[in-house]
């Protein structure tokens, strides 16, 4: 009796963890995902997300890593593209949404979506995400280059590891921040204004940062995993990612 019972705790442990699977988000994303996972449990109720967040890059080399994730939701398509290319990922990347980027100045300091007013004197300290592992921050460079701000500017910067952390030194440390603008539809933002605490940067300074979603070698056969990939590229989960800022291509 003991040995069969040992063997039910088996299976029905392997069965709950069939229906768990590890969802690997760039910062960003974490915004939004709140919402995301009340929209798919209204449709799977029995299949549990465990996320993780964190910069892109150091997602990247923990899946390089074998950690066990079974889908990346990352901040662009070149590490996804990466991944697909070395067989981590078992499905090429797909663009999931297209972020943006906003100037945040908590104080009501003067904004501009062409980030002129980034040299007033009465800005002391500027609030970037990492480039190095951040893509946001890769767009924040490059929009900061095509003004031609990045070297009277550089000496400004303080640099957040995430887009999450970034958040944090542009509401607590710094005179003003380029974060995701998907950040500032969370609560915990939502006594910003508009035109009064964020600006949208001028897209056409940056490209566009393409998010991209893949399927990693931890979710073969595992159709709880592909359940949750093919609803993130559903209309459902579009209006979502539209209500926090994000463009769909």
């Amino acid at each position: 009796m003991k040995f069969k019972t040992l063997l039910l705790v088996l299976l029905l442990m392997g069965t709950l963890q069939a229906k768990s699977i590890k969802v690997a988000i760039a910062a960003n994303v974490a915004y939004a995902m709140d919402e995301l996972k009340k929209e798919f449990h209204s449709l799977y109720p029995d299949i549990q997300i465990d996320i993780i967040i964190g910069g892109t890059g150091k997602l990247y080399a923990q899946i390089q890593h074998h950690a066990p994730y079974d889908i990346l939701m990352a901040a662009n398509m070149l590490y996804p593209e990466n991944l697909y290319k070395s067989g981590d990922a078992i499905t090429r990347p797909i663009v999931y949404a297209q972020g943006s980027l906003a100037l945040l100045s908590p104080k009501g300091l003067k904004l501009d979506p062409d980030l002129k007013s980034l040299t007033l004197p009465s800005i002391h300290k500027i609030a970037l995400a990492n480039p190095k592992t951040a893509p946001y921050g890769v767009a924040t460079v490059e929009a900061l280059k095509h003004a031609k701000l990045y070297d009277q500017l550089r000496n400004k910067f303080v640099y957040g590891e995430s887009i999450s952390q970034t958040v944090t030194y542009a509401t607590r440390v710094t005179d003003m921040g380029f974060i995701a603008k998907s950040a500032l539809y969370s609560p915990k933002l939502s006594q910003f204004k508009q035109g009064v605490h964020w600006v949208e940067v001028n897209p056409k300074l940056y490209t566009p940062i393409d998010q991209g979603i893949v399927l990693l070698k931890h979710a073969q056969q595992r159709p709880e995993a592909s359940a949750f990939f093919t609803f993130v590229l559903g209309q459902r989960a579009k209006t979502i990612f539209e209500k926090f800022g994000y463009r769909i291509p």
